[in-house]
């Protein structure tokens, strides 16, 4: 038996045979070609270019009738990119002026671009390397006549294991064939993670090297709900899953059932849930899970979804399609919350080639830093809120300063609209994210001028413990049980109720089962998790009562290591919810 372990994207526990797909590293045969040959080989490259256009228009038509425009994007992106205009010329320069062949050139000017962005050291660049790839392999598999038939061929269920699966591959998989798929390479914002998630495919990606001892046909449990893979399953391990599975189906019919009650702990006490979402498609899901609004609309697809900046009836648009789908419910819209490494044609040049995008110009910082794009969004989501329950939040938030200068840009836009004629809605609610250290500690301040906080756990945990949990060499060192995080928690609980402020949790801890007991015993009344959880979550709230949740909060408080709060909450969750978490975990 072999266990392989990487980051899970896509929810979901499968078993089946394998399907190994090999790396597709072509074999070029030849570098030079003859110079009388020069123009019939720039008109071969400009036949596959012609051919592999269309595929991706193909992609994005299909992929935009299943998932919705924002996904289909994914494709129009690839598109703009084997368009553009410098691409085409070098790849043309070189045949021409250094008589390379076609498959030669294009392999050596994508490459160089994919290698730019690697060498920026920022993990979502590298991601978006990936994408440079994906239109290499389809270059250079129209000119020398070579396509993946496995995928095309299946007959029969399998379990995908690939160094990388394309976006367009992962959006054309057939779900009655494909139980899941596992890569070595990718990470949670790489197009093809962001897909299987929309196809409900269970997935996980980042594995590292491992098809070399894995021949295909083997059997295999895939686990996309912790980021696992096991080749050869013992017998104990495939008595585990058979199950588990069984108890699956019978949960899911419950839940199913059970999605339209409320979230109210066995005393009474009434808890919200939402959903966080990315793309406007995404709320009808929310809604069919019977979250109570939205907590976390999140906008950056807008900006990375094509090579411009998106208008402001781009943001208006997208926002009240949310608004209207949501009715009366909440809807909370956080603006801008990526760095100017992933955006460079919103700043300078110099922007985009910071040592630490993470530590740089990112989040709240570029929007101040860019104020016509930032009124541009804050102009829409004002003009969306006469739609809908509308509440508006600022990212990484870090200083009094910072949230006072976008609270003062928001009032700027305020009184531009009231000049033009352009109704809003004056009252409405601005809060904040609680994302890092120097905002806990200035909690009471912030908390004396907010309307509500959101606490990011995923960026709060990076940022206290200093460790990168899409990175394996630290990635054990994420703990959302650290003893350091849950008092940093309480700090904020703390000051947001002295001045009457509502606090909702809306990272990846908000979306795990384990920790809503805790967080309910330490006096959150608020979640904003994935939709696909939301019914668990809410199975979770009407298993316990409030002296249940205290109880199990203060212990949890006076562990001293991240291990034993985990371990203790995880047999808690069994014990209040047997018929959900009794199993034990692969």
């Amino acid at each position: 038996m072999k266990v392989f372990n990487g980051i899970a994207v896509s929810p979901g526990v499968v078993a089946g045979p394998v399907l190994v797909l090999g790396s597709e590293d072509f074999r070029i045969p030849r570098i030079y070609v003859n110079h009388d040959a020069v123009e019939s080989e720039v008109h071969r490259f400009h036949a596959a270019l012609d051919f592999v256009c269309n595929d991706l228009r193909g992609n994005e038509e299909l992929v935009t009738s299943q998932l919705g425009q924002q996904y289909g994007a994914i494709f129009s992106a690839h598109l703009q990119m084997a368009q553009d205009p410098r691409l085409i010329s070098e790849v043309e320069h070189l045949i021409r002026e250094e008589c390379r062949s076609p498959e030669s050139a294009v392999s050596r000017t994508l490459r160089g671009y994919a290698a730019q962005l690697q060498k920026l050291g920022d993990r979502y660049l590298s991601e978006r390397a990936l994408d440079i790839y994906d239109l290499e392999k389809r270059l250079l598999r129209q000119l020398l006549g070579e396509s993946r038939e496995e995928l095309r061929n299946l007959t029969s269920p399998v379990i995908i294991l690939a160094s990388d699966l394309t976006p367009g591959e992962t959006a054309s998989l057939d779900k009655r064939f494909v139980l899941g798929f596992a890569t070595e390479v990718g990470g949670h914002t790489s197009h093809t993670a962001i897909l299987a998630g929309a196809l409900e495919i269970p997935a996980v990606v980042g594995l590292g090297r491992c098809l070399a001892g894995i021949s295909g046909g083997e059997s295999a449990i895939l686990d996309g709900d912790s980021g696992q893979i096991i080749i050869d399953p013992d017998e104990a391990s495939l008595h585990k899953y058979q199950e588990s599975r069984a108890r699956s189906l019978r949960l899911q019919e419950r839940l199913d059932r059970s999605g339209s009650l409320p979230a109210e702990t066995s005393d009474g006490q009434r808890i919200s849930i939402h959903g966080n979402i990315e793309f406007p498609e995404e709320v009808s899901q929310c809604v069919k899970r019977g979250a109570d609004g939205v907590g976390l609309y999140r906008t950056e697809f807008l900006f990375l979804s094509g090579n411009r900046e998106p208008s402001e009836e781009d943001h208006y648009s997208a926002y009240c399609r949310v608004l209207e789908a949501c009715g009366e419910r909440p809807v909370v819209i956080r603006t801008l919350d990526i760095g100017a490494d992933k955006v460079p044609q919103l700043m300078e040049t110099q922007f985009a080639d910071a040592a630490n995008p993470m530590l740089g110009l990112r989040s709240i910082r570029l929007s101040l830093q860019n104020t016509p794009m930032f009124k541009r969004q804050l102009r829409a989501v004002l003009r969306a809120s006469v739609h809908g329950n509308l509440k508006v939040m600022f990212p990484l938030v870090s200083s009094l300063l910072e949230y006072r200068q976008a609270r003062m840009i928001l009032m700027d836009v305020m009184e531009d609209l009231e000049d033009e004629g352009i109704p809003f809605q004056r009252n409405i609610p601005v809060g904040m994210m609680v994302e890092v250290p120097s905002a806990v500690i200035l909690a009471e301040e912030f908390a004396r001028e907010v309307d509500f906080f959101s606490i990011g756990t995923n960026d709060l945990i990076q940022y206290t413990l200093a460790c990168d949990r899409s990175d394996p060499a630290v990635a054990s060192l994420y703990r959302s049980g650290d003893p350091a995080i849950l008092r940093l928690i309480q700090i904020v609980l703390r000051a947001a109720d002295k001045f009457g402020r509502s606090v909702t949790v809306c990272g990846q801890m908000s979306s795990d089962p384990r920790f809503i007991p805790l967080l309910l015993g330490m006096g959150l009344k608020s979640f904003s998790a994935t939709p696909q959880t939301i019914p668990v979550l809410k199975e979770v709230v009407r298993s316990l009562s409030l002296p249940d949740a205290t109880r199990i909060a203060q212990h949890a408080c006076s562990l001293d290591l991240a291990r034993d709060v985990e371990h203790y909450l995880q047999g808690e969750l069994a014990r209040l919810c047997p018929e959900l978490f009794g199993g034990a975990p692969f």
